[in-house]
């Protein structure tokens, strides 16, 4: 089930650190007007955790990465393998307005048809292996993608504001196939195109220094 009709794929080619990646994630967000697929990797040995998030718990998880906090929800993820992207959808797009759990649904059933063309199995998760953890991927939550032996491979965490709707998504998978942003992209919408931007950098650099990379924002929690 697409759902999107039109879809731009940025594999964006520049390695950034966590505040850099997350202000860049809010730039889209806030600037753009079609619906977005973005594909990209870190600068560093990164962490990051949701907006709710308690700090001292994640730094007792992982001590030996850098952390930064998320504008979404969800757990605490290690980005040191993970392959990691982030959807926006503008406030016209019907997804947008989607209650959170359907939304969560349908992108992750669109990622699970991706990875069987990869010929990795997936399935979503019921809850049933809820474990309460702080670390995402140690707490499967309904609609999570689990592999063979119901372990968690994905999750995401959404924020919706006027603009419209960030979803940032993590799978942890060994196996990387250089064309699955092209593969999610096709099962996501019904047309699609790669497309590059061009953050602005001051704009971002902005970003970064008043929220992500201070430390009030790190530690809030």
């Amino acid at each position: 089930m697409e759902v999107f009709e039109k879809l731009q794929l940025w594999m964006d080619p520049v390695l950034r650190t966590g505040p850099e990646a997350m202000a860049v994630d809010e730039w889209l967000l806030e600037t753009t007007t079609v619906p977005i697929l973005r594909i990209y990797q870190w600068l560093g040995n990164w962490a990051s955790i949701g907006y709710f998030g308690k700090i001292a718990a994640a730094r007792a998880a992982f001590p030996d990465v850098d952390w930064v906090r998320r504008w979404t929800g969800g757990g605490m993820v290690d980005h040191r393998s993970d392959w990691t992207y982030t959807i926006i959808a503008p406030s016209s797009e019907p997804l947008a307005s989607w209650r959170g759990a359907e939304s969560y649904r349908c992108i992750h059933a669109a990622l699970a048809a991706t990875l069987c063309e990869e010929e990795i199995p997936t399935h979503l998760s019921d809850g049933a292996e809820k474990t309460g953890a702080a670390a995402c991927f140690e707490n499967p939550v309904n609609y999570d993608l689990l592999d063979s032996d119901r372990r968690k491979i994905a999750g995401a965490g959404q924020r919706r504001s006027r603009q419209g709707l960030l979803h940032q998504g993590s799978l942890a998978s060994r196996k990387i196939s250089p064309h699955r942003g092209e593969k999610f992209a096709n099962q996501l919408a019904t047309k699609w195109e790669r497309f590059s931007f061009l953050p602005d950098s001051e704009d971002i650099a902005r970003r970064t220094a008043a929220r992500y990379s201070r430390l009030e924002w790190t530690e809030r929690r």
